[in-house]
């Protein structure tokens, strides 16, 4: 059997989780799927994971807020009892940290951002490297294997199943497991799309030239229904939050439609795009590294080409 991590928000599961659970059922190839859940909200939300092949939800019960190491031992506790052929979670901030404090704790083998996984003595796994610039062929010995899934890398499926069944167990914690845990939470968001969620964004980069110039970024990403991103330059610059971030350090993304306007196109922030679905990049240096991973370009000075894109858009909805 395969155990995966399942992350949620007040009882939404994360769409991450859910992807990683497809790469899980494929490395359980059949055999049992459980999943383990945590925090306020999982006893409700856990009986729909069977819509996507789970069969059991084992939900820890620890009290107060999120702490990695005491949410690691839980996952830690439940593998030793299980014995499952790996334990596999979303290659999150919040996967990565849990699952990395839970292999110690197992004194299993850890292999994060994996985009496939074969099952076996020594596991095959394909992942994700160097900011996603190249992809490695490696094999995973141990007893214990722990996987994490790269965002946006393996497709939601669904399975013909009913509601999982849902058990709970209060795990045995240690004092140290709840020394870091969060304190306090900060709503960042304006009540509108998030970077993760959007359909369409349109990112802006050093070649935007001040935060004033992502003015007709805004307008444009207004009309398409989007947000607004940009590169880690513009957050160092201070020109914007690094909640707008995408990239490696900041947030990975998957619109239909991904508009980089003055962005160069370095590795760190390639790894946060590749799951666009389209990329118009707009850029004025014919050679930068962006145009080769776009599936439109122009070739131009932004300050001119987005405003034009604009007025366009506006005299289509006018007619």
């Amino acid at each position: 059997m395969v155990l995966a991590y399942v992350e949620h928000a007040a009882g939404e599961l994360d769409e991450l989780s859910l992807q990683a659970l497809t790469l899980a059922r494929g490395y359980a190839g059949g055999e049992l799927l459980d999943a383990v859940m945590i925090g306020p909200g999982a006893a409700d939300a856990a009986p729909a994971l069977g819509e996507y092949g789970v069969t059991t939800v084992h939900v820890a019960q620890i009290e107060g807020s999120f702490a990695p190491q005491g949410y690691a031992r839980a996952v830690a506790e439940l593998t030793g009892r299980l014995s499952p052929a790996a334990v596999v979670a979303a290659g999150s901030d919040r996967g990565n940290e849990i699952l990395a404090h839970a292999a110690v704790m197992t004194g299993g083998v850890l292999a994060a951002n994996c985009v496939r996984a074969t099952p076996g003595d020594a596991a095959e796994v394909t992942r994700v490297r160097w900011g996603g610039s190249l992809l490695e062929e490696a094999r995973v010995h141990g007893a214990v294997k722990l996987l994490t899934v790269a965002p946006h890398a393996v497709a939601i499926e669904t399975a013909a199943a009913g509601a999982a069944a849902v058990e709970t167990f209060t795990p045995e914690l240690r004092d140290e497991d709840l020394v870091a845990r969060i304190s306090e939470r900060v709503d960042t968001s304006t009540g509108g799309l998030s970077l993760a969620e959007a359909p369409v964004v349109v990112s802006g980069g050093r070649g935007v030239g001040s935060s004033e110039g992502f003015g007709v970024l805004e307008e444009l990403a207004g009309l398409l229904g989007g947000v607004v991103g940009c590169s880690r330059a513009v957050t160092s610059a201070g020109w914007r939050p690094h909640t707008d971030q995408v990239g490696q350090t900041g947030t990975k993304i998957s619109p239909e439609l991904y508009i980089p306007c003055g962005i160069s196109g370095a590795t760190q922030h390639m790894a946060g795009c590749k799951g666009a679905k389209k990329i118009l990049a707009i850029n004025a240096d014919p050679d930068a590294a962006i145009l080769a991973s776009a599936d439109y370009a122009v070739v131009g000075d932004l300050s001119e080409i987005v405003p034009a894109i604009t007025a366009e858009l506006r005299k289509v909805r006018e007619a």
